[in-house]
């Protein structure tokens, strides 16, 4: 059931906070958003905001790949809310871990053995190519609606540890392909990505993905954070 909308003049924060109990709030985010958890009645949801004009074009950007790609192991944006025309994403909350997220000292440290990513990465191997399986399902989709990838790392991965699902998230900067990167830098992770995503008027397209789907294949698959145990 879509949430209801804002009324006139409210700002996104106003009416996320008027909706129900917000429970959570992410607003160290490189992007420009910043994001709810809310809890409407039985339901929660996870609403993501922009705060800068690149916040806005990424959300934008989020909306055309949404409306084009559907798959059961990416989260899917289900209402867009539009303030003075820029988008507020309305998607399901979800239980599960952040693959790039540990709870020491308040830092990212991926090899420390509560981190999710060791958790994932110390789970039996059946159960990890089950998640590979999905991560590449996902993006066969991708292909097929004519998108590329771009920022794929970590950082958009979830896992619950539950029910042994992988979820992709935040796939904002996924893209019509194939694309030239003009002088830029594409953003991303150094160690998910692909030589010419560094920019210098390179070409993006299917093979950077499949190039980008390997190395995260390679890290989830590995024991160690230094790839030096090869499962």
């Amino acid at each position: 059931m879509p949430l209801p909308l804002p009324s006139p003049g409210s700002t996104p924060e106003r009416w996320v906070r008027g909706l129900g109990e917000v429970f959570a709030v992410f607003d160290q985010q490189d992007s420009g958003c910043v994001s709810y958890g809310v809890r409407v009645g039985d339901e929660r949801w996870f609403v993501k905001t922009p705060t800068t004009p690149a916040a806005v074009a990424s959300l934008r950007s989020a909306v055309r790949f949404h409306a084009a790609v559907r798959h059961s192991a990416i989260n899917p944006v289900l209402q867009v809310v539009a303030f003075d025309d820029a988008p507020v994403l309305v998607l399901p909350w979800l239980d599960a871990s952040l693959l790039n997220h540990s709870t020491t000292a308040g830092r990212t440290d991926r090899a420390h053995p509560s981190s999710a990513w060791s958790r994932l990465r110390a789970r039996p191997v059946p159960e990890v190519l089950a998640a590979v399986d999905a991560l590449l399902s996902a993006h066969r989709a991708v292909a097929a609606a004519g998108f590329v990838e771009v920022d794929l790392y970590d950082g958009s991965l979830m896992y619950d540890f539950d029910r042994h699902t992988l979820t992709l998230i935040d796939l904002d900067d996924y893209r019509p392909g194939p694309f030239a990167t003009g002088a830029d830098r594409l953003p991303g992770s150094t160690r998910f990505m692909a030589p010419e995503q560094w920019g210098g008027g390179t070409t993006i397209d299917e093979r950077t993905m499949v190039f980008v789907l390997g190395r995260t294949m390679r890290l989830m698959l590995d024991a160690r954070d230094d790839e030096g145990a090869w499962r």
